[in-house]
């Protein structure tokens, strides 16, 4: 449930602040006033596309913030993706500013748009002002079928076999066509093979031998000078290093005798004398490793170089050497398993088959799902002042694609005694609407999405049949938090939770838009502006009263 909304320097809004409650909440006011503005903040918020437009003029940025409380499905979301659930709420917030760059955050660590959007989905369902119109389109309705039925993982498992079978068609297809190319092909990978297996560069290894190199071609001078300094330090005749330290330490030992003032210069050069020790057994430690090896240099360079030229060869930098020839075994095997025409036939026909099953299996869960939607959403048209009204869904039988076996089509009659018809052809405009409002109804209440918003979705609607939408809305909310921008008086007076926006002139000379909650008194008045416009009488009023009254 969305607990908070917080909005900055978003379009027309300088700063709003909202707490929102259970149950059916509406959000009303003039037209331009910036009552969808509020439901594109809070798509934003939810992974929305935004660029520096929608940032107020004169500000720097846009900030949304949006805390909800979570279910266990977000819950586990956010426990999996190491973003922390506490309380069982969840914050987030996206920021956009004025050259359009994007940041969004998910309890205030940094995230991506998409992580958002994957959030969103389990925490908002956002019917639009327009999705009627989507409804007309076979792939919105197809997608609106599944999503009721809960086969969103037999959809893309259905289109993974499809492309793994075509796919592997193509190949067939392309091998029986240009099978003179891919022998050519195959010939160049099996040279580049066995050049790179003979070469036999291991993981690692050009750097190994460039330090090795680097050590070997440069061992005299290294030898030198560990000599020296081991020379410096113990062994040199004319007062080494580690004899005049041990000397020092000793008069610094009688002089703090004298005086203890002097301890604290004891206690740093007894350390320094252990570690110049360490040192020297270091040093004679590497001197007895190193040695001249002009042999093993010669063998070095020679490798380097026939590793150098290899690389240059097939234009990647040596230490990728082990990569490209992982990388070009895998392509001459697949190559190897697409000459085999038999064996690719058969792997064909295997896929073909796996695909038909899923396909088979969902085609029959989207049968009883179009039954049952069907049923619903004829139940809810006659509602909606649709009396003999049906509505049915077609699954009509097509060629096998991504999608499955049968394309969705709803169909839908609109009197008692006319046969169902493709919704594209018979329904208006109005009644368009009010099927689209059944079955965003209908969809909705089976939903786990805890926040269901309508944006005018109620367009086109009136009369009578506003108020039988009121109480769907408001049924909806004993089980959802609902939250709806509309412009009938019939829909707002069965609010639980009753927001006002309007458009006020700010300090600096622009229009900004606020949002304020109605009490009881004030929401007399602000149905009562819906129901007469700009003059309100006592008779507006009164029919006011009795609209929240019911």
């Amino acid at each position: 449930m969305l607990r908070t909304l917080s909005i900055h320097d978003f379009v027309i809004v300088d700063a709003i602040e909202l707490e929102l409650g259970s149950g059916f909440t509406v959000f009303t006011g003039e037209t331009g006033a910036g009552k969808s503005i509020l439901i594109d903040a809070l798509a934003l918020a939810l992974g929305g596309r935004g660029d520096a437009s929608v940032v107020r003029e004169g500000a720097s940025k846009a900030d949304i913030s949006a805390e909800f409380a979570t279910s266990s499905e977000a819950d586990a979301w956010l426990e999996v993706n190491e973003f922390g659930a506490e309380d069982h709420s969840v914050l987030l917030r996206r920021v956009i500013d004025n050259a359009g760059r994007s940041k969004a955050y998910i309890n205030g660590v940094a995230a991506t748009a998409t992580q958002l959007r994957d959030l969103g989905e389990l925490l908002v369902d956002i019917h639009g002002q327009h999705a009627h119109q989507s409804l007309l389109k076979a792939d919105a309705q197809r997608a609106l079928l599944d999503s009721q039925a809960g086969l969103a993982d037999d959809t893309k498992a259905v289109g993974a076999a499809f492309r793994a079978w075509r796919t592997l068609a193509r190949q067939r297809e392309e091998f029986e066509t240009n099978a003179r190319n891919v022998l050519l092909e195959r010939e160049r990978l099996e040279w580049q093979v066995a050049e790179l297996e003979k070469l036999a560069v291991k993981p690692g290894e050009w750097d190994e031998i460039t330090n090795e190199h680097s050590r070997l071609s440069n061992a005299a001078s290294l030898i030198e000078g560990a000599q020296d300094a081991l020379s410096a330090i113990s062994e040199s005749d004319e007062h080494p290093i580690l004899s005049q330290l041990s000397s020092l330490n000793q008069k610094i030992g009688k002089l703090v005798g004298v005086d203890d003032g002097l301890k604290p210069v004891m206690e740093a050069l007894e350390p320094a004398q252990i570690q110049l020790q360490e040192a020297v057994y270091a040093l004679n430690d590497y001197l007895s490793r190193v040695e001249l090896d002009p042999g093993r240099l010669r063998k070095i360079e020679e490798r380097m170089e026939a590793i150098h030229n290899t690389a240059r060869k097939f234009r990647v930098t040596p230490d990728e050497l082990p990569r490209e020839l992982e990388t070009l075994s895998a392509q001459l095997q697949q190559l190897a398993d697409a000459s085999d025409l038999d064996a690719l036939r058969a792997q064909e026909e295997k896929l073909e088959a796996a695909y038909m099953a899923l396909a088979q299996k969902l085609s029959q869960r989207r049968a009883a799902a179009a039954e049952q939607l069907g049923r619903s959403v004829t139940g809810a048209m006659q509602e909606l002042s649709m009396a003999g009204g049906r509505f049915a869904v077609a699954l009509n039988p097509c060629d096998p694609a991504a999608y499955g076996l049968e394309q969705v089509d709803f169909l839908v009659a609109g009197h008692a005694g006319t046969a169902p018809r493709p919704l594209a052809k018979v329904a208006s405009g109005g009644e368009l609407a009010r099927i689209s409002l059944a079955i965003s109804v209908i969809t909705s209440s089976a939903t786990a999405t805890p926040t269901l918003i309508f944006d005018e979705v109620d367009s086109g609607i009136g009369g009578g049949v506003a108020e039988v939408v009121g109480r769907l809305l408001k049924r909806l909310g004993s089980d959802h938090q609902v939250l709806c921008v509309t412009h009938l008086p019939q829909v707002a007076s069965q609010a639980n939770q009753h927001f006002q926006v309007s458009k006020a002139g700010a300090p600096d000379g622009k229009t900004v838009s606020r949002i304020d909650p109605l009490d009881a008194k004030a929401r007399v008045e602000e149905v009562a502006r819906m129901l007469g416009g700009l003059e309100i009488t006592a008779t507006t009023r009164k029919h006011a009263r009795e609209l929240l009254a019911l």
